[in-house]
């Protein structure tokens, strides 16, 4: 069924993507991925009205000599603890900093946790930022922003909505700048939307930019592998029974008519034919199939979920992707507290980070960075591994840490970036920053800056700048 509801903003000959991507069970192939395709390809006619640098060339004019070429985020969703992982407080008191010790790393005076050994081995392949800090302790809003770099328009798990324009998130803006390419979407998410309750988080999305630029999603199922909801076939149908472009494009039709008769999604081009070839050809869906990766690569990335989405991950930037978004879970909770795996881990923290958290974060992005340094690919990526904000120095009465967003700490390799440091400083207690404090914004406005994505950049294309480039890191 087509599912139109009361949506009533149109474009692209009358209809919004995503009006095509709320078409049933079908997703994006078919009607939607074409459909989709030929918009995004027609964007840059419609946009040129308002602002003609927003034209998918822009990429070459503004972008092309930058060092980072794509950006992998590892979104760490529920606040990790910095004194448990990398900005350790040996020398507090034993109500603050827990029961692991500090090992030194490749770099001297980077020390991180001792259940992260392989990230230790790797330090002079990134840096680690300690004065990180934020407004809000509340994951919606703290979510809102860690992927926007602004507050405005977040949404608190009571409900309240903060007043002002919601932000399009850092993909997005990506995507914006970058302009459509008909063979990769520029921004993809692996993961479910993410939530704290019951209550998706705002942020997530284009915003103000609009739906086409909307993250690309995908996710990783232990049993069935990656799923790809945005190239599911039409019923009955599948690669290997596709034999004519005119049977697949005669379902479309016979779908098209039972739905509304409309022309508008009856008649399909050229860019159908770019949908087809992401189901069919080579180089097209196979790149969201990790089982093609040697056993070896699979095992050395981990076999659990976060490890095959930083593997997937790794295959999208090098396929032409430029901005993916691995979530580590949707949902902040815990699997001991009714979530999927998040880091929001209020009681039992330390035996549910060294059991799951701990030792999937250093397989999973240390085999990472080998795998794109080996591929001559962490010069032109960046990867940054982050969460909303950090967790309260002080443990508490359960043997949890809190919500802290006075200070947390961030990971940051590759993309020209200078690694092998320490940025920032925490006191003694880690309980708030001790030199300069650097916000998310400022975080992404160093990573977007290594794209060519500058200030005169955003402010060309009607976007406003947000933060301040972290020059220690450039």
């Amino acid at each position: 069924m087509l599912s139109i509801g009361q949506i009533r903003t149109r474009d692209c000959r009358g209809w919004t993507r995503r009006e095509l991507l709320r078409a049933g069970m079908l997703s994006a192939v078919g009607v939607n991925l074409a459909d989709l395709l030929r918009c995004e390809a027609a964007e840059p006619v419609v946009r040129s009205r308002e602002t003609p640098q927003q034209s998918a060339g822009q990429e070459t004019a503004t972008t092309a000599k930058a060092p980072a070429k794509s950006v992998i985020l590892l979104w760490l969703w529920g606040g990790p603890s910095h004194l448990d992982s990398f900005d350790m407080k040996p020398h507090a008191p034993v109500q603050y900093r827990g029961p692991y010790s500090p090992i030194a790393s490749s770099v001297p005076g980077l020390d991180v946790c001792e259940l992260l050994p392989q990230l230790a081995r790797r330090a002079d392949r990134y840096s680690i930022i300690r004065s990180l800090r934020g407004t809000s302790n509340d994951h919606g809003i703290a979510g809102t922003i860690g992927l926007t770099g602004d507050i405005a328009g977040a949404a608190s798990l009571s409900g309240q909505v903060l007043p002002g324009a919601l932000k399009p998130t850092h993909g997005s803006v990506v995507s914006k700048i970058m302009g459509f390419s008909p063979t990769m979407p520029r921004f993809l998410t692996l993961g479910g939307h993410l939530h704290q309750g019951k209550r998706a988080i705002k942020g997530e999305e284009g915003a103000g930019l609009g739906a086409m630029h909307d993250p690309f999603r995908l996710d990783y199922d232990p049993e069935r592998g990656i799923q790809v909801p945005h190239l599911q076939l039409l019923d009955g149908l599948s690669p290997s029974g596709i034999d004519s472009r005119e049977r697949l494009l005669g379902a479309v039709d016979r779908l098209a008519r039972r739905v509304d008769q409309s022309a508008d999604i009856v008649r399909l081009d050229q860019y159908y034919q770019q949908a087809f070839s992401l189901l069919t050809k080579a180089g097209g869906r196979e790149v969201f199939d990790v089982q093609r990766e040697p056993e070896a690569v699979r095992r050395r990335y981990g076999k659990f979920r976060f490890g095959q989405c930083c593997l997937l991950a790794r295959r999208l930037v090098e396929s032409g992707a430029r901005f993916v978004q691995v979530n580590w879970s949707s949902h902040v909770e815990p699997v001991e507290d009714g979530g999927d795996g998040g880091w929001d881990m209020h009681d039992r923290h330390f035996q549910q980070y060294q059991d799951r958290h701990a030792w999937m974060l250093d397989q999973a992005a240390s085999a990472l960075l080998d795998d794109l340094a080996e591929r001559g690919r962490l010069d032109d990526t960046v990867v940054v591994a982050v969460g909303e904000f950090g967790r309260t120095p002080k443990i508490n009465n359960k043997s949890g840490r809190d919500h802290w967003e006075h200070c947390y700490s961030g990971l940051v390799a590759g993309g020209g970036l200078r690694a092998g440091q320490v940025i920032g400083a925490s006191d003694r207690l880690g309980e708030h920053p001790i030199t300069r404090a650097f916000t998310s914004a400022d975080l992404f406005a160093t990573v977007l800056g290594q794209m060519g994505i500058t200030t005169t950049t955003l402010t060309t294309n009607g976007l406003l700048p947000q933060g301040s480039v972290i020059e220690e890191l450039v």
